[in-house]
């Protein structure tokens, strides 16, 4: 466990190397980006082996930063964020081998992509909130510049749409944050002493404070209506940007409000609950319904996210031990599956037929022409639609059963989103890879007359992220106790138990 700060440091000084090797050699840049993301991802790995769950985070750091303003350099973890730690590495790791063919200012790339990761781990490690916030912002930046330089379709409009809505919702959260420090005498940023200063802040003041807070960190989260800067920068994205936006960026502004927003003032959360649970509701349907009517392939996935993750923030509302150990899982299981999905389509399909429109994917073979992308599309849908054997299920059958014993309204409305999920994923699937055959369109031309060689084959890299991925789904699928051991625990502890009661719906 000790090890874990070491994830930031080695993300940032891969970051440096990564640039500065770029200038000579793109091949070098890439396995130092490389080397650094596995590194990363065993350190958690490790820190996991050696892990003993139990309640409340566990200090790795603690050192003075800003006397004058009580900030401390605070680190600590307990089995929610080793969960999301572990997530970040693999991902990490994953991205990394999907932009293995990255040509243009390769050096830049893999430094702006080992800065994010270190943000997001520092988020994921923080127990300051000053410091968390500090992590939260250096995970932001680089999405612009990676969406806004090797994007594709918008990308500028992407970029920018993304960065405004995340420091929009920053403002917000930075706003809560002052009030609830200035209201306890500005004395300390620790999420622990806040927590115990927040039973002496008036009903009022909770209210506000925490619809600041969680709205703030809701809108990276993806909630509706909060949620349409996601397809488009999802869509504008590269692949690796994809997967890390959707794999552990959304994570960070759940992360923030199961960490930071619902433990520190458990009335705003009692008051705020039927309107976050309806919010997370409409997004799974609506998000559900709007993938289903889509032409493009990757915007499928980018509404696809957003429906998923309102079932994450649907077990946060239902408010029990249950409901917020399935978001947790539902975490992890979708930075897994969303990660793999993006990597098929914006990589193996779309790098190579050029096109994302289902009025062209129609009339190509792609089952024949690519059967590794086909297969891992196919898995990667049926993890998605919550089938037995992958994580999905676990994860939004453990969301779906705590909600009930908080609403069981909630728990039926939410359902019908697994039903969409199961259209719109089906639909894709068919018509992308086993469609009938129309020849319309440049792509369907080159593959309905048979130029197999048009299609370059699936890499070692690309094989390679693949495998892990879905290694991963369904190893999570079939034993989610390895993670509900860390995370239950965890939600023992005065911070959790304070506000995991239940609710009215």
């Amino acid at each position: 466990m000790n090890a874990l700060p070491c994830t930031v440091y080695v993300s940032l000084v891969g970051a440096l190397l990564a640039l500065i090797a770029g200038g000579r050699s793109a091949t070098a840049a890439r396995w130092i980006a490389l080397i650094t993301a596995t590194v990363g991802w065993l350190i958690t790995l490790g820190a996991a082996a050696d892990f003993v769950p139990g309640p409340g985070l566990q200090t790795l750091v603690n050192v003075a930063w800003i006397p004058e303003l009580g900030v401390r350099y605070h680190l600590a973890a307990d089995g929610i964020s080793l969960t999301l730690l572990v997530l970040t590495g693999l991902a990490a790791t994953a991205g990394i081998l999907f932009s293995w063919n990255i040509e243009e200012r390769v050096g830049e790339f893999f430094a702006l992509f080992l800065t994010l990761i270190a943000g997001v781990y520092g988020v994921f490690l923080s127990a300051d909130i000053f410091v968390f916030f500090v992590f939260y912002e250096i995970a932001i930046v680089p999405k612009y510049f990676l969406i806004a330089s090797w994007g594709s379709t918008n990308r500028e409009y992407g970029a920018m749409k993304l960065v405004l809505y995340s420091f929009a919702g920053s403002a917000l959260v930075l706003a809560g944050v002052l009030w609830a420090y200035a209201a306890n005498g500005g004395q300390s940023f620790a999420l622990s002493d806040l927590a115990a200063a927040g039973a002496n802040f008036t009903a009022g003041q909770q209210i506000g404070m925490f619809a600041l807070i969680f709205l703030g960190f809701a809108v990276l989260a993806g909630m509706f209506p909060f949620h349409t800067w996601a397809p488009t920068g999802h869509v504008a994205a590269p692949t690796a940007a994809s997967m890390l936006l959707a794999g552990v960026v959304m994570k960070l502004g759940a992360y923030g409000c199961l960490r930071v927003a619902m433990p520190l003032f458990p009335a705003g959360l009692e008051f705020w609950q039927p309107t976050i649970a309806w919010l997370a509701i409409i997004g799974i349907i609506y998000a559900g319904f709007v993938a289903l009517v889509q032409e493009d392939f990757k915007f499928v996935i980018g509404y696809s996210s957003v429906s998923h993750m309102g079932f994450v923030l649907l077990g946060l509302a239902a408010a029990n031990t249950q409901a917020v150990s399935g978001a947790v899982l539902q975490m992890f299981s979708h930075g897994v599956i969303a990660g793999l999905l993006f990597a098929v389509v914006g990589r193996m399909v779309y790098d190579r037929t050029h096109t994302r429109k289902f009025s062209d994917l129609r009339g190509i073979p792609l089952h024949r022409l690519l059967p590794f992308a086909a297969l891992t599309f196919v898995l990667g849908g049926l993890a998605s639609m919550g089938m037995p054997g992958f994580s999905g299920f676990p994860a939004e059958l453990t969301i779906l059963i705590g909600t009930w014993k908080t609403s069981p309204v909630w728990a039926t409305f939410a359902a019908g989103g697994i039903l969409v999920a199961a259209a719109f994923t089906l639909r894709a699937i068919q018509v992308s890879f086993f469609g009938t055959t129309d020849h319309s369109g440049p792509a369907a031309t080159a593959g309905a007359h048979g130029h197999e060689h048009d299609y370059a084959p699936i890499t070692w890299p690309e094989r390679t992220g693949a495998m892990l991925l879905i290694a991963a789904t369904i190893y999570i699928g079939l034993k989610p106790d390895v993670l509900l051991e860390w995370i239950v625990p965890a939600l023992q502890s005065p911070l959790f138990q304070t506000i995991l009661k239940g609710g009215a719906s």
